[in-house]
This record gives C-alpha cells, structure tokens and sequence, in this order.
C-alpha cells in the first residue's frame, strides 16, 4: 500500500477532476483497489428504503455471469453497514464468526474484506464501497480501514458534486432546446440554414467532452467556433488556449505542447510549462493540425489517449484534464491516404465533426455580418459613418469572398476607415477577389499570379507572414518558402 498521504493527495486531484458520475465511480473504486491492493471491488448505493434495496453503480473484476451470485456473497456485510453505518473489516471471513452461517463466502473462498459506508454532508448513509480478497488473509488492515475512510469522505463529496453537476447540465440541455440557436451564441452572426446547422452541432457537443475537428477554409472561424464551445461549456471557467501548429518552427513546437525541464536543450535554462499544462481544466485549440510534424503527431495522441504528457528532458509523465478541439484548412482524410498525417490521430481528434460554410454559400448572413462589422469598426475607429448604401450591399453580397468572413470584415474596416462621407458606398469599397480584373493583367503568368497575390496580401497585413498565411489559406511554412525563393532569386 502506497505512502497514506500521497494516496489520497493523488485521490484528491484525480476525483475532483471529474465531473461525469458514470466516470468517476469507476475511477473511485480503481483507486480504492489499487491503493489497498484489492482483488475485487464495487460500489453500490442504496434506495433509502427499510428493505434497503440496492444497485450497483460500479464493478471490477467479477465476471458477468457471476455478479449476482457475488453481491449476494456479500449480502450480510452491505446490509450490515447499510443499517449501522458502523464500516466492516475481517482479516480471515472463512474463520469469522459474524459470517459463518454465509455459505456464498464459504463458497467463493473469501478470506479478506473491508466495506465503508459513503455518507451525505448531511452524514445520511447513501451505499457503500466493498472491497475483498480471495488471495489472502489479513489483506486489508486497521491502516487499511483509516485510509479507507478519509478515502469515502472524499469520494462522497465528490460524487455527489458530480451528480449535481449532471442535473444541471441535463436542466441546461432541456433549456436549450427551447431556445433558438441564434439566441444561445450571440457572437455568431448568421441566420442561413448551413449556419443553423453548425450552430446546431455547436449546441450538442457543450456537455460532453468529446475531440471536437472544426475544418473549413481559412477565414471561415474556426477559432471563433471553439471559443464558443468552450465559453458555454462546463469547463469555460478554465483557459482556453489556442496554438496555431503552422506558426511554431518544428524545432520548437514539442516544448511549446508538453514544455521542457531546465537545461533540457541548449536556451532551456529554466523549467518551463507546455501549453497542455497551461490548458489545464479548460481546451486545448489546435489550430492548422494537419501541420503538426508526423513525430509530434505520435506524442498528441498519447496525450489525449493516456490523459497524460512528459516534458523535453523529464522521465516522469504528468497528468492533464484538457478538452482538445482542433481546427483545419486540409482534407485530413488525403492527408492520412498520403501518409503524412497518422490515421489513429485524425480518429480521436475527429470524434466530433463540424464543417464551417464558405461565406459564398451563405450569402443570406452577409447583410447581417456586414451591418455587425460597420458597426463595430464605425466605433472602434471613431468614424461618424451612418449606413451602408444599398449598392455597395449589393457588391458585398455578390462578391466571392475567398477568404470567407476574415476578409470580409477587413474590407468592411479598411472602408469604414478611408469612407469620407456619412455614408459607405461602392467607391468604398475595395474587393481583391470580387471581380476578374487581377486575372485579365496582361501577360501575367500564374506565378506572376501568386506572386502577386501573396505580395499584395503581405502588404495588407502589415507584413505580419502569420496573419498572411492564414488569410491565404497556407502553412507558414509554404509562405517562407515562396518569399526565400523570391529573395534569393
């Protein structure tokens, strides 16, 4: 049996880290079991009647078939702590005069048993964990029983966190059904019908904890979608925070997920924590994931699978409780086909799918973003700009909008911003992508094109490369490419 106080500080952190009941009780009796070296275990809970009817919420290690014939080996010592509330141990049941008239124990060969009762704050007897041996005598002992009990304190108040939190959360999804989607999420604008079904999504995945793969094109937001998941979450109290994979040098970008111990690599000079630590209790955003290099893809996985990381230069792994919702531009499906993207990662990080329309296939919300976007530049900037003239609309919702709603409110702010009267008209505006006048230059090659394009983008970002790649809908990777080629031609 493990050091008593660093048991129950590792039962402390683990319990009160989750918060669906179903888990937890399977996580309480796998501690309790391991702790104190058990061979079975359950934890069964009581219906407050005379007759002390009672179910059982968690097993381990008895065989389907036998679980009955089991729960009524131990029918005498539940009952018994049920209705004294007084906790059972025998360190030899076969020789224990208090169940020699049990002929299930004698049966199945019980030697140890230990049983607690669990207890409201209000101190009433709600069940009981029940523990034993057929191994050996003396397998628990007095030490046994004063872990065991600060133990069932703790996992009482824990439990019963959980399930309040789970009536809560099943009032909230009741609630939610009777509320339009637009209502709920405030912050994203848009009444179309592929909108209100993203939103719908959106709605369904809040109370679970379940991987959430936002793709789309660039602009599309994506981001703005996981921060709405995580703000009208359980978990919107903890961080959110967001990385964006092609932004990282590939050199750096394992110390920035799982951090680093100090002198780890040459510049670590102090210990450092990765972002899974500092996501801790909340999400985790992976932006532009289909970029993680393929050696890194192996070590995400294990995090999400194992629940657990390891620093650069420590042997010691950590746990974490981190939600992962992660983001691309890719078809992660080619990806995995040409192999540069690992199969078993696309499936847990794609748990839960959510596709986000190009703006051009819901220009029904372009009004309503537009009007949203004038506002807020209008007031940002300080501008006495009025409205937007009924023709420049019309431009707005005819134009193609490559880069989706990210270009669509920088135009609107560049034009709020250059607008000279109270009104934003069509001379306003300035649309890269809405005619075909870049096309027709004369003479102008395709890599004339892209040059053109990537430069003119540049310049609008303020030759921020970050900004620019995902605008373009490109790793920053490939955009460092193209401008060294260019540089050193």
């Amino acid at each position: 049996m493990k050091d008593n106080f660093n048991a129950l500080y590792e039962v402390t952190q683990t319990v009160t880290s989750i918060l669906d009941p179903a888990e937890l009780l399977d996580q309480v009796l796998v501690i309790a079991m391991t702790h104190l070296d058990a061979e079975r275990g359950f934890i069964l809970f009581d219906d407050g009647s005379e007759s002390h009817n009672v179910s059982v919420a968690a097993s381990k290690n008895f065989a389907a078939p036998e679980a009955p014939d089991a729960i009524a080996a131990s029918s005498s010592v539940v009952k018994s702590v049920l209705t004294t509330g007084q906790p059972v141990l025998t360190f030899d049941a076969l020789t224990d005069e208090r169940f020699e008239s049990s002929t299930s124990i004698i049966a199945q060969k019980i030697l140890s048993i230990i049983c607690l009762p669990l207890r409201t704050s209000d101190d009433r007897i709600v069940g009981a964990v029940y523990l034993d041996s057929t191994r050996s005598r003396k397998a628990f002992t007095d030490e046994s029983l004063k872990f065991l009990t600060v133990f069932c304190q703790i996992a009482s108040i824990a439990i019963a966190n959980a399930k309040e939190f789970a009536q809560l959360r099943n009032e909230n999804r009741l609630l939610r059904t009777t509320v339009a989607p637009t209502h709920l999420f405030p912050g994203l604008i848009g009444k179309s019908k592929p909108w209100l079904d993203v939103l719908d999504i959106v709605n369904r995945v809040l109370d679970v904890d379940a991987s959430v793969m936002i793709t789309g094109e660039s602009g599309t937001g994506k981001e703005l979608i996981a921060r709405a998941i995580h703000e009208n979450s359980a978990r919107r109290q903890n961080p959110f925070v967001a990385i964006n994979c092609s932004a990282i040098p590939e050199s750096l970008i394992e110390s920035e997920l799982f951090g680093h111990m100090r002198g780890a690599f040459t510049g670590a000079h102090i210990e450092r924590k990765g972002l899974f630590e500092v996501a801790e209790g909340g999400v985790l955003f992976l932006d532009e994931v289909g970029e993680l290099p393929m050696h890194l893809q192996a070590k995400v996985l294990r995090a999400i699978q194992e629940r657990e990381i390891r620093k650069v230069g420590s042997s010691d792994m950590k746990k974490i409780n981190v939600r992962i919702i992660a983001a691309t531009n890719k078809d992660l499906r080619d990806e995995t086909r040409a192999g540069r993207f690992r199969e078993d990662l696309f499936f847990r990080l794609n748990v839960v799918s959510i596709h986000l329309p190009p703006l051009r296939d819901r220009k029904e919300d372009i009004p309503l973003l537009a009007e949203f976007y004038f506002n807020k530049s209008a007031a940002a900037h300080g501008r006495n700009v009025s409205s937007i003239s009924s023709g420049a609309m019309e431009l707005l919702i005819s134009n193609q909008w490559q880069g989706n709603v990210r270009e669509l409110q920088n135009t609107i702010e560049r034009a709020v911003v250059l607008c000279s009267g109270p009104v934003l008209t069509v001379e306003d505006l300035t649309l890269h992508h809405g005619g075909s006048g870049n096309l027709e230059k004369a003479n102008m090659t395709l890599a004339d094109f892209e040059r053109d394009i990537i430069e003119s983008t540049l310049r609008e970002m303020g030759g921020n490369r970050t900004r620019t790649a995902e605008r373009l809908g490109v790793s920053l990777r490939w955009l460092q490419y193209r401008l060294k080629e260019w540089s050193e031609a």
